[in-house]
Protein backbone atom coordinates (compact mmCIF):
# COMPACT_ATOMS: atom_id res chain seq x y z
CA UNK A 1 0.00 0.00 0.00
CA UNK A 2 1.34 3.43 -0.94
CA UNK A 3 2.34 5.69 1.94
CA UNK A 4 0.99 9.08 1.03
CA UNK A 5 3.81 11.19 2.37
CA UNK A 6 4.08 14.94 1.86
CA UNK A 7 6.43 14.32 -1.06
CA UNK A 8 4.16 11.72 -2.66
CA UNK A 9 1.16 14.03 -2.49
CA UNK A 10 3.08 17.03 -3.80
CA UNK A 11 3.90 14.95 -6.88
CA UNK A 12 0.13 14.86 -7.50
CA UNK A 13 -0.16 18.64 -7.17
CA UNK A 14 0.20 20.69 -10.35
CA UNK A 15 0.54 24.36 -9.51
CA UNK A 16 -0.56 26.94 -12.04
CA UNK A 17 2.86 28.60 -11.84
CA UNK A 18 4.57 25.28 -12.71
CA UNK A 19 2.49 24.40 -15.77
CA UNK A 20 4.59 23.57 -18.82
CA UNK A 21 2.77 24.40 -22.02
CA UNK A 22 3.46 24.02 -25.72
CA UNK A 23 2.81 26.53 -28.48
CA UNK A 24 3.01 24.01 -31.32
CA UNK A 25 0.95 21.14 -29.93
CA UNK A 26 -1.39 20.98 -32.93
CA UNK A 27 -1.53 21.31 -36.70
CA UNK A 28 -2.95 24.85 -36.50
CA UNK A 29 0.02 26.18 -34.47
CA UNK A 30 1.14 28.66 -37.15
CA UNK A 31 -2.23 29.71 -38.44
CA UNK A 32 -2.53 33.50 -38.01
CA UNK A 33 -4.58 34.13 -34.89
CA UNK A 34 -3.70 30.71 -33.45
CA UNK A 35 0.06 31.09 -33.17
CA UNK A 36 0.02 32.52 -29.62
CA UNK A 37 -1.95 29.82 -27.83
CA UNK A 38 -0.47 27.49 -25.22
CA UNK A 39 -1.77 23.97 -24.67
CA UNK A 40 -1.27 22.00 -21.46
CA UNK A 41 -1.61 18.31 -20.63
CA UNK A 42 -2.18 18.07 -16.87
CA UNK A 43 -3.48 14.51 -16.34
CA UNK A 44 -3.35 11.69 -18.90
CA UNK A 45 -1.95 11.65 -22.44
CA UNK A 46 -4.36 14.24 -23.85
CA UNK A 47 -4.74 14.80 -27.58
CA UNK A 48 -1.54 16.71 -28.39
CA UNK A 49 -0.01 15.96 -31.80
CA UNK A 50 3.51 16.89 -30.67
CA UNK A 51 5.52 14.34 -28.62
CA UNK A 52 7.28 17.28 -26.93
CA UNK A 53 4.10 17.99 -24.94
CA UNK A 54 4.79 17.64 -21.19
CA UNK A 55 2.38 15.33 -19.34
CA UNK A 56 2.37 16.45 -15.71
CA UNK A 57 0.63 13.38 -14.21
CA UNK A 58 0.46 10.38 -16.59
CA UNK A 59 -1.44 8.05 -14.22
CA UNK A 60 -4.73 6.85 -15.79
CA UNK A 61 -7.79 8.40 -14.13
CA UNK A 62 -10.59 7.39 -16.50
CA UNK A 63 -10.51 10.92 -17.94
CA UNK A 64 -7.92 13.46 -19.08
CA UNK A 65 -7.32 16.97 -17.81
CA UNK A 66 -5.76 19.70 -19.91
CA UNK A 67 -5.89 23.44 -20.39
CA UNK A 68 -5.51 26.24 -22.90
CA UNK A 69 -4.02 29.68 -22.24
CA UNK A 70 -4.54 32.36 -24.86
CA UNK A 71 -4.22 36.13 -25.20
CA UNK A 72 -7.03 38.35 -26.46
CA UNK A 73 -8.06 37.59 -30.04
CA UNK A 74 -6.27 34.24 -30.13
CA UNK A 75 -8.18 31.38 -31.78
CA UNK A 76 -8.20 27.60 -31.35
CA UNK A 77 -9.19 26.19 -34.74
CA UNK A 78 -12.30 24.15 -35.57
CA UNK A 79 -12.05 20.50 -34.56
CA UNK A 80 -14.15 17.57 -33.35
CA UNK A 81 -13.54 15.16 -30.45
CA UNK A 82 -14.35 11.46 -30.07
CA UNK A 83 -15.01 11.81 -26.32
CA UNK A 84 -16.48 14.45 -24.02
CA UNK A 85 -14.79 17.87 -23.93
CA UNK A 86 -15.71 20.06 -20.96
CA UNK A 87 -14.58 23.66 -20.55
CA UNK A 88 -14.31 25.29 -17.13
CA UNK A 89 -13.57 28.99 -17.56
CA UNK A 90 -10.93 30.10 -15.09
CA UNK A 91 -10.06 33.57 -16.43
CA UNK A 92 -11.12 35.68 -19.38
CA UNK A 93 -14.14 35.90 -21.65
CA UNK A 94 -14.36 33.31 -24.41
CA UNK A 95 -16.54 32.47 -27.39
CA UNK A 96 -17.09 28.83 -28.37
CA UNK A 97 -17.64 28.70 -32.14
CA UNK A 98 -19.60 25.84 -33.71
CA UNK A 99 -19.48 24.29 -37.18
CA UNK A 100 -16.63 23.54 -39.58
CA UNK A 101 -16.76 27.12 -40.84
CA UNK A 102 -17.76 28.76 -37.52
CA UNK A 103 -21.22 29.46 -38.92
CA UNK A 104 -23.43 27.06 -36.92
CA UNK A 105 -23.81 29.07 -33.73
CA UNK A 106 -21.72 30.17 -30.78
CA UNK A 107 -21.74 30.35 -26.99
CA UNK A 108 -20.16 33.11 -24.89
CA UNK A 109 -18.70 31.97 -21.56
CA UNK A 110 -17.10 33.83 -18.66
CA UNK A 111 -15.18 32.96 -15.47
CA UNK A 112 -16.83 30.21 -13.45
CA UNK A 113 -19.03 29.03 -16.35
CA UNK A 114 -18.95 25.44 -17.60
CA UNK A 115 -19.73 24.16 -21.10
CA UNK A 116 -19.66 20.57 -22.31
CA UNK A 117 -19.48 20.34 -26.09
CA UNK A 118 -21.05 17.20 -27.59
CA UNK A 119 -18.90 14.63 -29.34
CA UNK A 120 -18.83 14.46 -33.13
CA UNK A 121 -19.33 18.13 -33.95
CA UNK A 122 -16.93 20.92 -34.84
CA UNK A 123 -15.99 23.48 -32.24
CA UNK A 124 -13.27 26.06 -31.73
CA UNK A 125 -12.77 28.85 -29.26
CA UNK A 126 -11.59 32.42 -29.20
CA UNK A 127 -10.40 34.59 -26.31
CA UNK A 128 -12.68 37.64 -26.62
CA UNK A 129 -11.35 40.22 -24.15
CA UNK A 130 -7.93 41.79 -23.60
CA UNK A 131 -5.28 40.08 -21.53
CA UNK A 132 -4.51 36.38 -21.14
CA UNK A 133 -7.21 33.84 -20.29
CA UNK A 134 -7.12 30.25 -19.06
CA UNK A 135 -9.52 27.39 -19.81
CA UNK A 136 -9.45 24.21 -17.70
CA UNK A 137 -10.49 21.28 -19.93
CA UNK A 138 -11.68 17.75 -19.09
CA UNK A 139 -11.69 15.06 -21.78
CA UNK A 140 -13.49 11.73 -21.45
CA UNK A 141 -11.78 8.32 -21.09
CA UNK A 142 -8.14 7.37 -20.56
CA UNK A 143 -7.59 7.48 -24.32
CA UNK A 144 -9.57 10.39 -25.75
CA UNK A 145 -8.36 9.62 -29.27
CA UNK A 146 -7.22 12.24 -31.74
CA UNK A 147 -9.06 15.28 -32.94
CA UNK A 148 -10.70 15.59 -36.35
CA UNK A 149 -9.81 18.92 -37.91
CA UNK A 150 -12.05 20.93 -40.21
CA UNK A 151 -10.94 20.85 -43.88
CA UNK A 152 -9.79 24.48 -43.87
CA UNK A 153 -7.30 23.75 -41.07
CA UNK A 154 -5.36 21.29 -43.25
CA UNK A 155 -4.86 23.84 -46.01
CA UNK A 156 -3.76 26.57 -43.60
CA UNK A 157 -1.32 24.18 -41.94
CA UNK A 158 0.16 23.21 -45.31
CA UNK A 159 0.71 26.89 -46.10
CA UNK A 160 2.81 27.23 -42.94
CA UNK A 161 4.88 24.06 -43.25
CA UNK A 162 3.01 21.67 -40.96
CA UNK A 163 1.82 18.19 -41.90
CA UNK A 164 -0.16 15.68 -39.85
CA UNK A 165 0.52 11.96 -40.08
CA UNK A 166 -2.14 9.29 -39.66
CA UNK A 167 -2.05 8.42 -35.99
CA UNK A 168 -1.75 12.05 -34.95
CA UNK A 169 1.95 12.96 -35.15
CA UNK A 170 2.90 16.45 -36.33
CA UNK A 171 5.70 17.00 -38.87
CA UNK A 172 7.26 20.49 -38.99
CA UNK A 173 8.95 20.93 -42.35
CA UNK A 174 10.29 24.38 -41.38
CA UNK A 175 12.57 22.58 -38.88
CA UNK A 176 13.85 20.21 -41.53
CA UNK A 177 11.53 17.37 -40.49
CA UNK A 178 10.30 15.12 -43.30
CA UNK A 179 7.47 12.67 -43.67
CA UNK A 180 8.91 9.21 -42.85
CA UNK A 181 9.12 6.78 -45.74
CA UNK A 182 5.93 4.78 -45.99
CA UNK A 183 4.02 7.06 -43.61
CA UNK A 184 0.59 8.32 -44.64
CA UNK A 185 -0.66 11.84 -44.19
CA UNK A 186 -3.93 12.47 -42.43
CA UNK A 187 -6.53 13.67 -44.91
CA UNK A 188 -9.34 16.18 -44.43
CA UNK A 189 -12.64 14.54 -43.46
CA UNK A 190 -14.75 13.30 -46.35
CA UNK A 191 -18.15 14.67 -47.29
CA UNK A 192 -19.72 11.62 -45.64
CA UNK A 193 -17.88 12.27 -42.38
CA UNK A 194 -18.71 15.98 -42.54
CA UNK A 195 -22.41 15.15 -42.78
CA UNK A 196 -22.15 13.26 -39.45
CA UNK A 197 -20.44 16.19 -37.73
CA UNK A 198 -23.18 18.80 -38.02
CA UNK A 199 -23.99 20.95 -34.99
CA UNK A 200 -27.16 19.93 -33.09
CA UNK A 201 -30.05 22.44 -32.97
CA UNK A 202 -29.68 25.50 -30.75
CA UNK A 203 -32.23 24.23 -28.22
CA UNK A 204 -30.16 21.10 -27.68
CA UNK A 205 -26.89 23.04 -27.44
CA UNK A 206 -28.48 25.17 -24.68
CA UNK A 207 -28.48 22.00 -22.54
CA UNK A 208 -24.69 21.94 -22.66
CA UNK A 209 -24.05 25.09 -20.62
CA UNK A 210 -24.13 25.98 -16.92
CA UNK A 211 -23.59 29.60 -15.89
CA UNK A 212 -21.65 30.16 -12.68
CA UNK A 213 -24.46 32.26 -11.20
CA UNK A 214 -26.99 29.45 -11.70
CA UNK A 215 -25.08 26.57 -10.11
CA UNK A 216 -27.41 25.56 -7.29
CA UNK A 217 -26.14 23.98 -4.09
CA UNK A 218 -27.45 20.49 -3.39
CA UNK A 219 -28.72 20.26 0.20
CA UNK A 220 -28.43 16.45 -0.05
CA UNK A 221 -24.69 16.52 -0.70
CA UNK A 222 -22.82 14.62 2.04
CA UNK A 223 -20.41 17.57 2.22
CA UNK A 224 -23.13 20.18 2.81
CA UNK A 225 -23.21 21.97 6.16
CA UNK A 226 -22.62 25.49 7.51
CA UNK A 227 -20.30 27.31 5.14
CA UNK A 228 -19.92 24.39 2.71
CA UNK A 229 -21.97 23.87 -0.46
CA UNK A 230 -21.59 21.41 -3.32
CA UNK A 231 -23.46 21.99 -6.57
CA UNK A 232 -23.92 19.52 -9.38
CA UNK A 233 -22.64 20.71 -12.77
CA UNK A 234 -22.31 17.59 -14.94
CA UNK A 235 -24.21 14.44 -14.00
CA UNK A 236 -25.67 11.71 -16.19
CA UNK A 237 -27.79 9.91 -13.59
CA UNK A 238 -28.96 9.90 -9.99
CA UNK A 239 -25.90 9.09 -7.91
CA UNK A 240 -25.04 7.27 -4.72
CA UNK A 241 -23.93 10.52 -3.09
CA UNK A 242 -27.32 12.19 -3.43
CA UNK A 243 -27.20 14.12 -6.72
CA UNK A 244 -29.80 14.17 -9.48
CA UNK A 245 -28.82 14.38 -13.18
CA UNK A 246 -27.69 17.70 -14.63
CA UNK A 247 -27.85 20.59 -15.01
CA UNK A 248 -25.59 19.30 -17.81
CA UNK A 249 -26.23 15.66 -18.56
CA UNK A 250 -25.82 15.35 -22.31
CA UNK A 251 -26.92 12.71 -24.78
CA UNK A 252 -23.29 11.52 -25.08
CA UNK A 253 -21.12 9.76 -22.51
CA UNK A 254 -19.02 11.72 -20.02
CA UNK A 255 -17.99 8.91 -17.68
CA UNK A 256 -17.34 11.35 -14.84
CA UNK A 257 -19.25 13.85 -12.73
CA UNK A 258 -18.29 17.50 -12.27
CA UNK A 259 -19.18 19.43 -9.13
CA UNK A 260 -18.69 22.97 -7.86
CA UNK A 261 -17.49 23.24 -4.24
CA UNK A 262 -17.96 26.51 -2.32
CA UNK A 263 -16.58 27.14 1.16
CA UNK A 264 -16.81 30.22 3.35
CA UNK A 265 -13.86 31.49 5.39
CA UNK A 266 -12.97 29.02 8.14
CA UNK A 267 -15.36 26.32 6.89
CA UNK A 268 -14.09 22.77 6.77
CA UNK A 269 -14.97 19.26 5.63
CA UNK A 270 -13.75 16.53 8.01
CA UNK A 271 -11.65 13.55 6.98
CA UNK A 272 -13.32 11.36 4.41
CA UNK A 273 -12.36 8.93 1.66
CA UNK A 274 -13.72 8.39 -1.84
CA UNK A 275 -14.20 5.26 -3.92
CA UNK A 276 -13.49 7.16 -7.15
CA UNK A 277 -10.77 9.38 -8.56
CA UNK A 278 -11.08 12.94 -7.26
CA UNK A 279 -9.38 15.84 -9.01
CA UNK A 280 -9.67 19.32 -7.51
CA UNK A 281 -9.20 22.51 -9.50
CA UNK A 282 -9.23 25.76 -7.49
CA UNK A 283 -11.09 28.46 -9.37
CA UNK A 284 -10.74 31.20 -6.76
CA UNK A 285 -9.64 31.40 -3.16
CA UNK A 286 -7.49 29.09 -1.05
CA UNK A 287 -8.02 25.46 -0.07
CA UNK A 288 -6.08 23.46 2.49
CA UNK A 289 -6.16 19.70 1.88
CA UNK A 290 -5.04 17.59 4.86
CA UNK A 291 -4.41 13.87 5.37
CA UNK A 292 -2.59 11.66 7.85
CA UNK A 293 0.89 12.55 6.71
CA UNK A 294 0.72 16.17 5.69
CA UNK A 295 -1.18 19.05 4.16
CA UNK A 296 -1.18 21.11 0.98
CA UNK A 297 -2.33 24.67 0.45
CA UNK A 298 -3.85 25.17 -3.01
CA UNK A 299 -4.36 28.52 -4.71
CA UNK A 300 -6.25 29.68 -7.77
CA UNK A 301 -5.36 27.67 -10.87
CA UNK A 302 -3.82 24.75 -8.95
CA UNK A 303 -4.85 21.13 -9.60
CA UNK A 304 -4.60 18.17 -7.20
CA UNK A 305 -5.36 14.50 -7.76
CA UNK A 306 -6.46 12.82 -4.51
CA UNK A 307 -5.71 9.06 -4.42
CA UNK A 308 -8.67 6.70 -4.25
CA UNK A 309 -9.37 5.65 -0.67
CA UNK A 310 -7.16 8.27 0.99
CA UNK A 311 -8.86 9.90 3.99
CA UNK A 312 -8.54 13.66 3.57
CA UNK A 313 -10.17 16.86 4.76
CA UNK A 314 -10.69 20.39 3.44
CA UNK A 315 -10.48 23.81 5.04
CA UNK A 316 -10.78 27.34 3.68
CA UNK A 317 -7.92 29.05 5.50
CA UNK A 318 -8.22 32.43 3.75
CA UNK A 319 -10.31 35.52 4.43
CA UNK A 320 -12.17 35.17 1.11
CA UNK A 321 -14.64 32.52 -0.11
CA UNK A 322 -13.36 29.48 -2.00
CA UNK A 323 -14.74 28.14 -5.27
CA UNK A 324 -13.30 24.92 -6.64
CA UNK A 325 -14.38 22.42 -9.29
CA UNK A 326 -14.10 18.72 -8.55
CA UNK A 327 -14.04 15.91 -11.10
CA UNK A 328 -15.36 12.67 -9.66
CA UNK A 329 -14.15 9.71 -11.68
CA UNK A 330 -17.46 7.96 -12.20
CA UNK A 331 -20.87 8.80 -13.62
CA UNK A 332 -22.26 7.37 -10.34
CA UNK A 333 -20.07 8.66 -7.47
CA UNK A 334 -20.78 6.99 -4.14
CA UNK A 335 -21.15 8.68 -0.76
CA UNK A 336 -17.83 9.45 0.93
CA UNK A 337 -16.76 7.46 3.98
CA UNK A 338 -16.29 9.89 6.87
CA UNK A 339 -13.85 9.17 9.66
CA UNK A 340 -16.49 10.35 12.13
CA UNK A 341 -20.25 10.81 11.97
CA UNK A 342 -20.04 14.60 12.32
CA UNK A 343 -19.65 16.86 9.30
CA UNK A 344 -20.04 20.11 11.22
CA UNK A 345 -17.46 22.84 10.76
CA UNK A 346 -14.88 22.88 13.50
Amino acid sequence: MTAWTQKAMEERLIRYADLKGLRNAFIDARTPGSDRKENFTIIGPGVSENPAQVVHLPEPHGFNVGAARQPGGCINSQHSHLTAEVFVVHTGKWRLLFGANKDEGYLDVEPGDVASVPTHMFRGFEKRDEGTGFLFVVLGRDDPGKVVWAPSVFQMAEDYGLKLLKGGKLVDTTLGETVPEGAELEQPPSAEVMEKLKTPPAEKMAQCYAAAAKMVANANSPLAHDGVAEAGVIGEKSTGDGFEPGPISGWWEHGFALRQLRMETGASVPMHARAEQEVIFVHEGTLEVTWDGGSIIMGAGDTLSVPIGLAHGFRNTASAPLTAFIIRGSDDPQAPRFASSSVAAE
